[in-house]
C-alpha cells in the first residue's frame, strides 16, 4: 500500500507547523461535506495562504515570455467559480526573503506536481504559485513544511511576511544587520494570540539604513530602521520605529513613533502595537481597516500613549529578548574564500551585467550578484538549477528581492564569470537589475480577480522595447517603473520614479482599458514619498507615455537633478500637457486596437450589447461633466503643489461632487448645485441602494464623498489634503465603473 506524504514526512515536520495543517486538513473536510460555513472556511484558508484566482477568464495568454514559462496558452472559456471547481493560488511565506538550496528544490517540486510549473516571486519577498487545486493544498502544505516553509498567515488578516533589505549583513552603509531581528519578530508574531483579530492585514519591514530604498519602511504598518547610539562610551542597538504607513488606495506615509526603541524593546512595542491595532482598529470596514487609519484617527500621540499603556500591562514574555544571547555568534559563513580576480577580460555581456547586476560587499574579495527575473518569474528547472548552483558557489546565502529577483550572496569575486556563465545558459544572465528595464509588475488580469488592466502585459512590452533601444544615460537608466493592474497598488506604483495603475473608460458604449499615469513617487529613502495620478491613458499608448516622460527628462534636467526633484520643479501642469494628446482616444472604427490590453485578442467593450440613442445623449452630458470633474481635481495637485491648501481641498471636494452629479443626472435632469443636495440624492439614489458599489470595493469609493461632506474641510494639512485628492480622483474612476454598469443594465431591461 502506498504511503501518504503525511507518513513519509512524519518527523521532519515540526509538531506545531504539523499540528496546523492536520486542522486545516480537518477544517476543508467540514467544508467540504457542507459543515463549515463558507465565510469561515473563507479567512481559515486565507490564513492558510489559499486564494481564489482569475482562471478562465477569455483572455488569451500567448506573448512570448508566457509561452517560456508554461503558461496556459490558446482561447480560455469561462470557467468554474468556486474553490472546489477551479484552480487556485498558494502564497509561500519567507521571512526576510532567506530561502536555501533545499527548499529551492521543495518549491520546484511542488511547482512541478500540484501547479503549472512556474513559479512567481512576490513584492514581499515570498513566493506564489498558480492553478492549484484546493484538495492537494494540506500534503503540498506538508511538503514545504518539511524544509521550514509555511504558508500561515502569508494572507487574510494577520501579520503578513515580514520583508527587511536584502543587502542586509553585507551593506557598508548598514547600521547593522537586521536579519536575525526580522526572523525573530516574524518568528514571536506568527500565529500570536493577540494577531488574531485584526480588521485587516498587517505588514513589518526592516533596513539597514535611512537613505536607501532598503525595506522601503515609510510604506508599512511597522517599519523598524537600524540605529545605533552610543551611550555612556559604549554602542547601543535600536531602531527608528515608524507606524501606520501604506500603499493600497489611499496612501499615508508611516509616522515616527519612537527615534530610538533599544532592540530588548523590538518585540514588546510590537506585540503591544498589534493588541492596539486589534483593539481598537476597525473591523466593520474593510476600507478603513489598516492600522493607518486608526494612526490617523487618534494621531500618533495619542497612538504612542495607548501603545506605552499596553507596553507596561504586558504580562512578561521570556521570547521577547532570548534571541538576544544568540547575535553575536549570528552571521551568515561563506562557502568559499573570498578572492579578487581581474574582471577586464571578458565579453561586453558580462561586462554589462558585471555593471548591473553586481554590488561589492563590505566583507572584502565578496560580491552580490542579482539574478534578474523578468515579471518576478521563473520556471521549475531554472529554480532547481539555481539550487545547485546556490550549493557550488554561496551554500544557503540566497534571498529574494521585493523587486522580485533573487540574489547571490557571499560570492567570491574570482566566481563571477563561472557564475555568469551558468546563469546565462539557464537563460537568468540578463543585466539591468534594479534599473528601468527591470519592471515590477503585479499579477494584474493574468491571475488576479482584482486585475481591470493587464499589468504584466504593459511590463512585458515596456520591458521589450526599453531593452531595444538601449540607454546610455545613467540618470535614465536608474529610473523604475512599477505597474499595478488596479488601484491598490500591489505593484508599489506610488513609489517607482514612473508608476501606473490600471483603471478603464467607457467610450460610446465602448470599454477601454486605461492606466493612470503616477509620477513623482520617490524610492529612496525607504519609500520617501508617493506619487500623485496626473491623468488616464489608453493602454497601448502607455509606452509613449514613457518615452516621452525620459525625453523630457533627459533634455530638461539640471545638471544631476534626481528625477523626483525633476518632477516637482516641472509641476504637474506642464506634465500633464506633455501627455494630455495621448488621453484623448479616437473612435473605436478609427483606432480598434486601442480598445484592448496587452496580450488580450478580445476587445474591452459591451461588445454586441450597443447603445441607444438616448443613452448617447446622456453619455455625452455625463462625459462632459466626468472630464470637468477630472480638471478640478488636476487643478487641485497643482494648488496643492503650491502650497495652497485650502483651495485644493475645495477642487478636490467640488470634483466628487460634479461626479456624483453627472451620475445623479441620469436619473433625474434637474438636480442644481447645492452640496447637500448633491449629496442627498448621491446617498439615495446610488450609496444606500449600493449601486454604486462594486464586487470588490463595494461602497468604499463613495464614502470618500459622504465622509468629506460631514466632515468638513480637512484644513491645512499638507498630508490629509493629498489624501483627499487621491480619493476624490478614485471617486471618480468608480464614477466610470458606475455609469459602465447602468449602462449594461439598462440594454439588458430593454
Amino acid at each position: 500500500m502506498e504511503t501518504t506524504w503525511k507518513e513519509r514526512l512524519s518527523g521532519q515536520i515540526s509538531p506545531e507547523l504539523g499540528r496546523e495543517i492536520d486542522i486545516f486538513e480537518t477544517q476543508l473536510e467540514l467544508r467540504r461535506i457542507g459543515k463549515l460555513d463558507e465565510k469561515i472556511f473563507a479567512e481559515t484558508r486565507l490564513r492558510r495562504g489559499v486564494y481564489g484566482q482569475r482562471y478562465d477568464n477569455g483572455r488569451r495568454h500567448d506573448g512570448l515570455r508566457t509561452q517560456q514559462l508554461g503558461f496556459p496558452t490558446g482561447e480560455l472559456t469561462k470557467g468554474p467559480e468556486t474553490m472546489w471547481d477551479a484552480p487556485g493560488m498558494l502564497r509561500i511565506k519567507l521571512p526576510f526573503g532567506g530561502i536555501t538550496p533545499e527548499q529551492m528544490e521543495v518549491l520546484a517540486d511542488v511547482a512541478d506536481e500540484y501547479s503549472h510549473g512556474v513559479l512567481h516571486v512576490t513584492t514581499r519577498q515570498g513566493f506564489q504559485l498558480h492553478y492549484i487545486h484546493i484538495d492537494d493544498t494540506p500534503e503540498l502544505m506538508r511538503r514545504l513544511a518539511s524544509v521550514g516553509i509555511t504558508t500561515r498567515e502569508a494572507c487574510g488578516n494577520s501579520v503578513r511576511n515580514v520583508t527587511a533589505c536584502p543587502l542586509a549583513g553585507v551593506c557598508e552603509g548598514e547600521a547593522f544587520d537586521v536579519t536575525p531581528y526580522a526572523k525573530a519578530l516574524s518568528r514571536f508574531l506568527l500565529g500570536h494570540p493577540d494577531c488574531q483579530d485584526f480588521g485587516r492585514k498587517f505588514k513589518i519591514a526592516f533596513s539597514g539604513c535611512t537613505d536607501e530604498a532598503c525595506g522601503l519602511v515609510k510604506m508599512h504598518d511597522f517599519g523598524a530602521v537600524a540605529r545605533i547610539r552610543i551611550e555612556n562610551g559604549m554602542e547601543r542597538r535600536g531602531f527608528a520605529l515608524y507606524v501606520g504607513g501604506g500603499l493600497g488606495t489611499v496612501t499615508q506615509q508611516a509616522k515616527l513613533f519612537d527615534e530610538f526603541l533599544p532592540e530588548e524593546e523590538l518585540l514588546p512595542t510590537a506585540q503591544a502595537v498589534c493588541r492596539v491595532f486589534s483593539r481598537l482598529g476597525e473591523k466593520r470596514n474593510r476600507a478603513r481597516a489598516r492600522i493607518k487609519f486608526l494612526v490617523k484617527k487618534l494621531g500618533i500621540e495619542k497612538f504612542r500613549e495607548l501603545v506605552l499603556e499596553e507596553r507596561k500591562i504586558l504580562p512578561q514574555d521570556l521570547l521577547w529578548t532570548s534571541y538576544l544571547k544568540e547575535l553575536p555568534a549570528w552571521g551568515e559563513k561563506p562557502l568559499k574564500e573570498g578572492k579578487e580576480t581581474s574582471l577586464n577580460t571578458r565579453y561586453d555581456d558580462f561586462n554589462e551585467w558585471l555593471g548591473t547586476n553586481v554590488m561589492s560587499q563590505k566583507q572584502k574579495g565578496y560580491a552580490v550578484a542579482v539574478v534578474t527575473l523578468p515579471l518576478g518569474d521563473l520556471n521549475s528547472f531554472q529554480l532547481r538549477q539555481l539550487a545547485g548552483l546556490a550549493r557550488r558557489y554561496v551554500g544557503k546565502n540566497v534571498r529574494t528581492t521585493v523587486e522580485q529577483n533573487m540574489i547571490f550572496r557571499w560570492v567570491s569575486k574570482a566566481d563571477l564569470p563561472a557564475l555568469y556563465s551558468e546563469l546565462e545558459v539557464l537563460g537568468l544572465g540578463e543585466s539591468g537589475a534594479a534599473s528601468l528595464v527591470d519592471i515590477t509588475a503585479c499579477p494584474g488580469t493574468d491571475t488576479c480577480k482584482l486585475g481591470i488592466a493587464s499589468s504584466r502585459g504593459l511590463a512585458a512590452e515596456l520591458g521589450r522595447s526599453l531593452r531595444l533601444v538601449g540607454e546610455d544615460d545613467e540618470a535614465v537608466r536608474r529610473l523604475r517603473i512599477k505597474i499595478s493592474g488596479c488601484f491598490n497598488s500591489c505593484g508599489q506604483h506610488h513609489v517607482a520614479d514612473i508608476g501606473f495603475f490600471g483603471n478603464s473608460r467607457t467610450v460610446d458604449g465602448f470599454k477601454v482599458p486605461h492606466f493612470q499615469v503616477v509620477l513623482g513617487g520617490q524610492w529612496d529613502n525607504n519609500a520617501g514619498s508617493f506619487g500623485l495620478a496626473i491623468g488616464a491613458v489608453p493602454s497601448k499608448k502607455i509606452p509613449e507615455v514613457v518615452e516621452r516622460i525620459i525625453q523630457q527628462f533627459r533634455s530638461n534636467r539640471q545638471q544631476s537633478e534626481p528625477f523626483h526633484s525633476f518632477i516637482e520643479r516641472v509641476g504637474k501642469k506642464q506634465l500633464r500637457a506633455w501627455i494630455e494628446d495621448l488621453m484623448r482616444l479616437p473612435t473605436h472604427d478609427v483606432a480598434p486596437d486601442l480598445y484592448t490590453d496587452w496580450g488580450d485578442v478580445r476587445e474591452f467593450s459591451l461588445g454586441d450589447l450597443g447603445v441607444g440613442e438616448c443613452s448617447g445623449e446622456v453619455i455625452s452630458q455625463f462625459q462632459f461633466l466626468l472630464a470637468d470633474a477630472e480638471r478640478e481635481v488636476f487643478e487641485a495637485q497643482l494648488k496643492h503643489e503650491e502650497g495652497d491648501l485650502l483651495e485644493a481641498d475645495s477642487l478636490a471636494y467640488s470634483g466628487m461632487l460634479k461626479a456624483a452629479k453627472a451620475l445623479i443626472q441620469q436619473q433625474i435632469k434637474d438636480i442644481g448645485k447645492e452640496p447637500d443636495h448633491v449629496v442627498h440624492e448621491f446617498r439615495t439614489r446610488f450609496y444606500d441602494t449600493e449601486l454604486f458599489f462594486d464586487q470588490y470595493a463595494k461602497g468604499k469609493f463613495g464614502r470618500y464623498l459622504l465622509h468629506r461632506y460631514e466632515a468638513g474641510p480637512v484644513g491645512e494639512n499638507t498630508e490629509a489634503v493629498h489624501q483627499l485628492i487621491e480619493e476624490a480622483q478614485l471617486f471618480i474612476d468608480a464614477t466610470h465603473a458606475c455609469s459602465a454598469k447602468m449602462q449594461e443594465q439598462s440594454v439588458l431591461q430593454n
